[in-house]
């Protein structure tokens, strides 16, 4: 074969690496097709990994959880047609989570435009309302080009994902190096980290100094600013109580003196200051009723367009959560020492609220009972988990349940699949998260209607070799829709479309060259769990827990009602 570079030609593929590579890519995830090979002959070029899953939707997955582990965008790159639609579930959950991926799909020729050729659809169309960008990349000379701007639209305002198709004819040809365009790494983008209005910033160190109830909620823009320091040099210097929700969790650690979970409602119906961090008022938040009318609402965000949606408020800043919070904390330092002095009582009345929450659940949480209580099992998990665990929940009414129990005990430990409340996220986040941390322990808790969807990538898990505690907690039920039947329609229709078969989920990791153990004795958990760390390799504990057992955030959604 001739040699391109002393021909100084380039291929689409080639450019398309080349571009990756620039904005720091270091891996794809990637089910592969006739029309996006040549990527992945440029991404062995450039050194980039590939790395092939089972289902497009996985590579999808996978890369909104590696821009969530690495604050890197993740890329994912499929072929056309049904390739780029199993893969659209997995960009419209990052569109919701707002995590910045790039998803590249294939396309039929130029040349064969609207002829009906192989895979051949609007690929532009489907995807523009679930992505900030997406576009066709024209000509084989703006490949490089057009991936660039598809990375820098991810990060216009809250980030999220780009698309862009590429036709197979653009893909395989070649041009001189000398008319691509190929930008630089570290030059085509600009800062996006703004510190919000400096009025409006002393404003809320005002309010915070003079609040004598005040709480703070610490939402997922806090990890993805990776503004932990700012958050928690604020809560102690101005001695405020915090909740964290998303990504969020694990800004403080258990234990920490200003670390709250179960009182959230209680605070929120009584604080005088609510500050709300990178959180809408979205469903999770009662649309934002759940905040006292009488309380000062603040909310801070990236996007303009969040802040007061769905409900009024009487400070808005947008801004990088991080610099927003350090620059008030720095505003309202020796102030009335910032407030501080007077909040012990309130601080005080809030842990008891905790206290009474802890008694009232716990019998379930120590529950002997076969089948074993779900909160038996989360609690095993929470006690098992150390500071470099990872903990990722893919699951309804399971991991309802972990939400109240389970606390990461580091930033940047919690996966979910967020507001868009997709099922099937843990395999593929469990491959991003130890692929780019391969030191982290990661821990996986499944529904097992979830784990169906996305469970067969279990083998990609142990082909790539990577070993990960997963817990199934196993009711053969879609639980959280079959409670809200039986609310509605009555016991002799709670079972209509929502009832799975007894899998034996240990037995399938063990066909696939895995770790399998079967629980059905609550005091089996701990050292099922511990045998699944030493064994090294990709695991499933199976653990049979009580169907008729739901979870108090099911039984109040207000679809049900």
């Amino acid at each position: 074969m001739p040699d391109d570079n002393s021909q100084n030609l380039i291929s689409g593929g080639h450019l398309v690496a080349k571009a990756l590579k620039a904005e720091g890519v270091e891996v794809i995830y990637t089910l592969c097709g006739g029309h996006i090979i040549d990527i992945y002959d440029g991404c062995v070029d450039e050194g980039i990994e590939v790395v092939d899953v089972r289902h497009e939707q996985v590579a999808a997955h996978a890369a909104d959880g590696y821009a969530r582990i690495t604050g890197k965008p993740g890329c994912a790159v499929v072929t056309a047609g049904p390739g780029t639609t199993d893969a659209v579930t997995g960009v419209a959950n990052a569109f919701r989570a707002e995590s910045p991926m790039l998803l590249i799909g294939g396309q039929g020729a130029h040349t064969q435009h609207k002829m009906g050729s192989l895979q051949d659809l609007p690929h532009v169309d489907m995807m523009t309302p679930i992505t900030k960008f997406a576009a066709t990349v024209p000509d084989t000379a703006r490949a490089a080009d057009m991936v660039s701007m598809a990375f820098r639209e991810c990060y216009h305002g809250a980030p999220g994902p780009s698309f862009l198709e590429i036709p197979r004819d653009v893909l395989d040809a070649k041009v001189p190096v000398d008319k691509a365009r190929i930008p630089a790494a570290g030059h085509y983008r600009a800062s996006t980290r703004s510190a919000g209005d400096p009025e409006a910033v002393e404003k809320l160190a005002d309010l915070l100094v003079h609040a004598e109830k005040p709480a703070i909620l610490l939402g997922s823009q806090v990890w993805t600013t990776r503004g932990t320091e700012s958050a928690i040099d604020l809560v102690r210097t101005l001695n405020i109580p915090a909740y964290m929700n998303g990504a969020g969790r694990g800004t403080l650690p258990p234990g920490d003196p200003h670390h709250f979970q179960l009182s959230r409602r209680y605070a929120f119906s009584n604080a005088d200051v609510i500050v709300i961090v990178g959180t809408p008022f979205d469903f999770r938040m009662g649309y934002g009723k759940r905040l006292s009318p009488d309380a000062t609402v603040v909310q801070i965000d990236l996007d303009y367009r969040t802040v007061g949606k769905n409900r009024d408020i009487d400070l808005g800043i947008v801004g990088d959560a991080g610099l927003v919070l350090k620059s008030v904390t720095e505003a309202a330092s020796g102030r009335l020492n910032g407030g501080a002095s007077k909040r012990k009582e309130w601080l005080d009345e809030l842990r008891a609220a905790e206290q009474t929450a802890i008694e009232k659940r716990l019998p379930s949480l120590k529950s002997d009972a076969s089948p074993i209580h779900p909160y038996r099992l989360v609690s095993e998990i929470n006690d098992f988990l150390t500071e470099d665990s990872i903990y990722i929940g893919d699951g309804g009414d399971i991991v309802t349940f972990s939400g109240q129990v389970v606390q990461p005990k580091s930033p940047g430990h919690w996966m979910d699949p967020g507001p868009l409340g997709t099922l099937g996220v843990g395999v593929p986040f469990v491959l991003a998260a130890k692929k780019a941390r391969p030191d982290k322990e990661v821990v996986a808790l499944f529904g097992d209607g979830a784990f169906s969807l996305t469970g067969w990538d279990f083998e990609t898990l142990v082909r790539y070799d990577l070993p990960f505690v997963g817990i199934v907690g196993n009711n053969s039920s879609m639980n959280q829709i079959r409670y809200g039947q039986a609310a509605k329609y009555g016991p002799e229709r709670e079972r209509v479309g929502n009832t799975l078969g007894d899998v034996h989920y240990d037995k399938f990791a063990q066909m696939l060259g895995g770790y399998g153990e079967e629980v059905r004795d609550p005091a089996d958990i701990g050292p099922a769990l511990q045998r699944a760390r030493e064994s090294g390799k990709p695991s499933l504990i199976n653990v049979w827990v009580d169907p008729d057992a739901y979870a108090p955030g099911t039984m109040n959604q207000t679809m049900y009602k």
